[in-house]
């Protein structure tokens, strides 16, 4: 029997979200599906805005980034009545299965809907933080660490002419994913991440341990931090502030912002997106709902999405250590060499 299949994009944008889309509505050909997109994330559903989306639509998609069926916040869908718009929205549109690409917020808001809906929801994650528990990645993620990478690369030349000490925001929402490892591939000499965020009084006795030994070692080298958002009181400005407290004035605050959402999917993202759209639509028609699509091992998995937010994705720890080995590679060369002496 044919269905009737709707997709949206919700909450922050991602490169891959069309790759995925992409997917979608190829898979939907094949099995001679019909494919609803519905604009501006649960927006869009509760205004019943939506288009067909057919083969014409994927030409040239794969390597843009956004989303063409575009995405919003909605609050109206927070609560009872909004909720029960949408189920009727899905009713009169005779939609049997609503596929959602987004991340926790959005999951959230899914699994909301299946209280009123009893059509099957099917979740993929897409989103630059990694923060999804039960896959390995997340659809824009490995994207976002090519952009944060190569801005700090830019950043560290300016930080080397001038010889002074940059810190580098990125974005992570509350986990350090992207922090860590766009620190870790740029080379940078400090990371702060909120899963080992202990207080700033710590934080800072480490960082100006770690920036006067790295100077006593090489002389005034530039020096550059990572720090995810949402970690330190007052953000880049408190750190900033929290440095020059205690002597150390040349100090130059970045933050990356949006850029990071930006741009065409690397190859990595275009590869997770469409195995994930295209697995999706793979189980339209099961008995299969309430569920996030997404890999681990390379392979895909099922995931209830409730799990998605209630058990803690870890950082991974081979890179946890490598960043710490190398973080403290200056400050231990410079206690060697002040015990010689």
């Amino acid at each position: 029997m044919s269905k009737r299949v709707a997709i949206l994009t919700s909450g922050g944008d991602a490169p891959g979200m069309n790759a995925c889309i992409r997917a979608a509505i190829i898979a939907c050909q094949k099995a001679k599906f019909t494919l609803l997109g519905y604009k501006h994330g649960y927006n869009g559903l509760l205004q019943q805005e939506h288009v067909s989306l057919s083969l014409d639509s994927t030409h040239n998609l794969i390597q843009q980034g956004g989303t063409i069926l575009h995405s919003a916040r909605c609050k109206e869908f927070k609560n009872r009545e909004g909720l029960m718009k949408a189920a009727e929205n899905l009713k009169q549109a005779e939609i049997d299965t609503l596929i959602v690409i987004g991340g926790d917020g959005s999951f959230r808001g899914a699994s909301k809907l299946s209280e009123h809906w009893d059509g099957q929801i099917i979740g993929i994650p897409g989103t630059i933080d990694n923060d999804i528990a039960g896959t390995d990645a997340t659809i824009g993620y490995f994207t976002a660490i090519d952009t944060a990478m190569s801005s700090i690369d830019k950043v560290r030349d300016t930080a080397d002419a001038f010889e002074r000490i940059f810190l580098v925001e990125v974005m992570g929402r509350n986990a350090g994913f992207l922090a860590l490892n766009a620190a870790l591939s740029s080379a940078a000499d400090y990371v702060v991440v909120p899963e080992f965020f202990e207080s700033a009084d710590v934080e800072i006795q480490k960082m100006v341990a770690q920036i006067k030994a790295q100077r006593a070692l090489k002389g005034a080298v530039s020096f550059i931090a990572v720090v995810a958002e949402n970690v330190w009181p007052n953000g880049l400005q408190g750190l900033t502030d929290a440095l020059q407290q205690h002597g150390i004035s040349d100090v130059r605050p970045v933050t990356l912002g949006h850029v990071q959402r930006g741009g065409s999917p690397v190859a990595q993202d275009r590869l997770l997106a469409t195995t994930l759209g295209e697995h999706a639509i793979s189980l339209v028609g099961t008995d299969l709902t309430d569920i996030m699509v997404g890999e681990v091992n390379q392979r895909p998995v099922t995931v209830p999405l409730s799990m998605t937010w209630k058990n803690t994705k870890p950082l991974n720890e081979a890179r946890v250590e490598a960043m710490r080995t190398l973080m403290n590679e200056r400050y231990v060369s410079h206690q060697l060499i002040a015990y010689d002496h």
